[in-house]
Order: structure tokens, then sequence, then C-alpha cells
């Protein structure tokens, strides 16, 4: 079965890394395409999902840069908006692990201006899922528009939310306030256990779980790096392993792993709803099924998710 559209709505980031430079008081850094939604996008398109991204992209010099990757990828960007406000730069350091740490040029981007009229004309009648998450949710003016949107996408799509927590931009009280209304939204949860100890602090994953289950949203996973991810599909639950990989960084692996969610739920035909007739067993399948997509994104530096030819390609153990 041929997956249906998935729809992606969100920002895209110019993530740059910092190279060795000639001189010794000099930085160089080494731009690429980003952002968690665009990445996202971006996996769903070179698995062979059919992926639109709703993204409000700056004619600048990033902006040129996105909308190539984007394009050159797959993904549909017919209902993009040409944006005259700049784009966002993220920094990232990396650790001896391979782990970012970021630091945000964001105020007043292209990103988060969205208005009521730029959604209004989206056509979902072939959109299977919408997924978002991170900034674009709570980054005003524009994340409030974005939740009416997924307000009117949710009687005929699935939803799929990502937090993508993002602490140096947006307090995560900001999330927290706002996190129930998402559950209600959204049939699909997925965060990782960075995003767990910063919307509820100290609270073992199971629970979290329920607390969230409480709140409307019916499939939660949480990633937890090398320790694999959690389901928990209405309260049922299953641990999967990771996939262990050679790690250059981790950047963008948290969207791999959704994309690979979507996609292979969207393959069986179990998007376009309430998961009604999911069971854990396919849960299950489609975890694996995205460790193996976020495995390979680690095994590359930046978020460069793998095409579909690829995935026979993971050398690893545990696949």
């Amino acid at each position: 079965m041929s997956p249906r559209q998935i729809t992606v709505l969100g920002e895209c980031v110019a993530d740059a890394f910092a190279e060795p430079a000639n001189a010794s008081n000099e930085l160089a850094l080494r731009v690429l395409p980003g952002g968690g939604p665009a990445n996202t996008a971006v996996a769903l398109a070179r698995l062979g999902t059919p992926a639109r991204f709703l993204a409000r992209l700056s004619g600048d010099v990033f902006g040129r840069l996105f909308r190539a990757h984007l394009e050159a990828s797959g993904v549909d960007l017919s209902d993009a908006v040409a944006a005259a406000e700049p784009s966002t730069l993220a920094v990232a350091e990396l650790d001896a692990t391979g782990q970012a740490a970021f630091s945000f040029h964001a105020q007043n981007t292209a990103d988060w201006q969205w208005t009521a009229d730029e959604l209004a004309g989206v056509d979902l009648s072939a959109a299977a899922c919408v997924h978002t998450g991170s900034l674009a949710l709570v980054s005003e003016p524009g994340g409030a528009v974005v939740e009416d949107f997924l307000a009117v996408a949710a009687r005929r799509t699935t939803v799929s939310i990502d937090p993508n927590v993002r602490p140096l931009l947006v307090r995560p009280e900001v999330y927290r306030a706002r996190l129930a209304r998402w559950c209600a939204l959204a049939d699909i949860l997925r965060l990782s256990e960075d995003d767990l100890a910063l919307l509820l602090p100290g609270t073992p994953p199971e629970q979290a779980c329920d607390i969230w289950h409480a709140a409307g949203v019916r499939l939660v996973v949480i990633t937890l790096g090398a320790d694999g991810a959690l389901a928990s599909l209405d309260g049922e639950r299953v641990r999967l392993p990771a996939v262990a990989t050679r790690v250059v960084d981790t950047v963008g692996a948290g969207d791999s792993f959704t994309a690979g969610l979507l996609h292979h739920l969207g393959a069986r035909g179990l998007l376009g709803g309430r998961l009604t007739g999911l069971g854990l067993d396919e849960v299950a399948q489609a975890c694996r099924f995205a460790a193996r997509v976020a495995a390979l994104t680690c095994s590359v530096a930046g978020p460069n998710p793998p095409w579909q030819d690829q995935l026979t390609q993971l050398s690893v153990t545990g696949a």
C-alpha cells in the first residue's frame, strides 16, 4: 500500500557547525539546512512518503538554501509562503559524544510570523496526517495560529506533535502550559527524554505517558537515546532497544525517528483518523523501523536523513 500524503508544518533553521579555520582568531561555520519540522519533512520524502511542507521561507541566502534542499529531497513546497523576514540561524557546538548544544538567532525571523490567512486556504483533503511541533507551536505571534490550524486538521486527519523543547528560546513553562491542549488535539505525541525532563521534571516515563493519555493523546513515544524507546498506546506499553551504530552526531535523530514512525504507519494505512485499529504490535514494528532511520541519521554529520534505498545498507548490530 502506498502511503498517503503527510503535511508537516513548522520551521526551517540554518544549522551552523564550527569547523577548523585558517587562523586562530577566526571561526569557520559550515551551514546545513535544519529545523525539526523541516528535517521530518525531508526524512518522510526520502523514505517515500509524499510530504508537503508548510513553511515560511525567507528569500535570503539561507532561505534559498532551504528551498533547494527541500526540493532536492522531493518535498512539496507548493503551499510554502515566500516570507519577507530573515531566516532563523542556530549555531551548534558538538561535545565529544556528538551531542549538540545550540545557540539561536531567532528574533523576528520568518518562521514565527504565521497569519490565519496564510493557513486558511490549505487543502487537507489529500493528507492522512498533519505533523508539527517544536518552536512553531510556542513562538508568537504564529503559535496560536498554528494551534487553530491543528484544531481544524484534527477533524479529518491524524495529528502528530513533537514538542522538541528549546529552553534557550522559550521557557519550559510555556510548553507546559500548552501541553494539555496539544494532547487534546493530537493522536501521536513523540518526544525525547530531554523533553520529558523539561516538561515533567522527575517524572518516570511510564507515569508521563499516563498523564498525557488522560489529556487525550492515544499514542505516546518517548525516545531514550541509547536506551531505545518507550511506546504507550492507550496505556499498553512496549520498550524497544536502540539500534547500535557509530555516532557522528545526533543532530536530527529525533526528527528522523518521527518520520520513520509516521512513514511506517502511513504505509500500512494506519493514519488518517484517530488510530482506530492500531495495535501494540504494529506500534512496536513502527518504532523498530524508526530506530533504524534514526541510527542512519546519527551515522552521518548533521541532519541528513537516509533515502529509502539506504535502509538496506545499515551495517549495525541490533538492526
